[in-house]
């Protein structure tokens, strides 16, 4: 990476640059005394603050150019690049109406000299004076625009990239937790009964495998999605769970040993996309809780197509810990976020004659 000089290091030789300029300019004059080299080296000198003061800096400098003006009635000695700079960056770092008024100020640094009758600047040179001071002013407020929109870009795109990383991680706590769980489950199952039980064992071993290629594919849609770009659109995508893969899902969470009703009311009609699938992991989730957290229980799974919502439901009678706390719980947050993310609602807690509960409404139409 090459190395950058510090901004105000550059301001600092800018400054000797044009004060060695106007030094030498001022010597070719004949008779110069000392006022006229301290008033010309203080039309650029001040530019050393111009980053820190820049407002303090336009004043100064506009002073020693009305005095060295009014005193030589002559050309500056430095061109004017010490006005303009000083008034490109005021509208480059301060408001626009403080701008304006620095660029008046400016431009009235010439009209003395102009008033003057032994002056030698012409009313062309004071317009043209002017038109150049005002085209400084405005290239400065470019400047300030073009750096906020920048900004304005980058803080989209981090907020971006933050909202990508909190999707991933909790496509990832979804498929992992879940299929994780039956397969802990299902593996102390088949070691336990072994021995005395093998088609237990056997049925255990089946569900472990077939769970563990789930997980698999799972994994492999998400890699797939995270490799795709707008260069590599021949990515095969395997269509996301949604509502008709929940009775799948409960038949894998019985066979791992939770006793899972499913219960679906009113007139099952298709859903937006985003919504099933959220409405499919909040069911995934809250059955992974189940088999985590609630001990031996039993579930019922209720989804309901009411108007323009989707209800969720998921309760048990179990009597486990259901607390999650800490920067790695995903679960519940992750499923409120599914949830805010189409404007439902969502809550979750226990119930007052034991076990627990997690509620979701899902909009599917959008208001009139």
């Amino acid at each position: 990476m090459r190395a950058q000089l510090p901004a105000p290091l550059l301001d600092g030789l800018m400054t000797v640059a044009l004060v060695a300029l106007t030094v030498a300019n001022v010597a070719a004059r004949p008779g110069a005394g000392w006022v006229v080299y301290a008033l010309g080296i203080l039309t650029v000198a001040p530019l050393v603050l111009r980053q820190v003061a820049p407002v303090v800096v336009m004043v100064l400098i506009a002073g020693a150019v009305t005095a060295y003006s009014v005193l030589e009635s002559a050309e500056l000695p430095n061109a004017g690049l010490g006005l303009l700079l000083a008034l490109f960056t005021v509208g480059a770092m301060r408001s626009t109406v403080l701008a304006g008024a620095m660029w008046l100020l400016s431009a009235f640094c010439f009209v003395p000299s102009f008033l003057i009758p032994s002056g030698d600047l012409t009313l062309a040179k004071l317009i043209e004076t002017t038109v150049v001071l005002l085209g400084a002013w405005v290239l400065g407020e470019s400047t300030k625009r073009w750096v906020r929109r920048v900004q304005y870009e980058a803080e989209n795109a981090r907020r971006a990239a933050a909202d990508e990383r909190v999707r991933i991680a909790r496509e990832l706590h979804d498929v992992v937790a879940h299929h994780m769980s039956v397969i802990s489950l299902q593996a102390g199952l088949a070691s336990y009964v072994f021995d005395s039980d093998r088609p237990t064992a056997r049925a255990a071993v089946t569900t472990v495998e077939e769970t563990s290629r789930e997980a698999l594919l799972e994994m492999r849609r998400l890699l797939d999605v995270l490799r795709l770009d707008d260069e590599d659109d021949q990515v095969g995508l395997s269509p996301q769970p949604g509502l008709e893969e929940v009775q799948g899902l409960v038949e894998r969470v019985r066979a791992a040993g939770l006793s899972v009703d499913l219960v679906v009311t009113g007139r099952p009609r298709p859903v937006p996309p985003g919504v099933a699938i959220s409405a499919y992991r909040i069911v995934q989730e809250s059955l992974t809780n189940v088999i985590k957290h609630a001990g031996r229980a039993s579930a019922r799974v209720e989804i309901a197509y009411r108007g323009r919502f989707l209800d969720v439901r998921i309760a048990d009678d179990g009597a486990g810990s259901r607390v999650e706390s800490g920067p790695s719980s995903y679960g519940i947050h992750g499923m409120r976020e599914r949830t805010d993310l189409y404007g439902g609602t969502f809550e979750a807690g226990p119930l007052p004659g034991g076990g627990f509960a997690v509620v979701a409404c899902l909009p599917i139409e959008e208001r009139a």
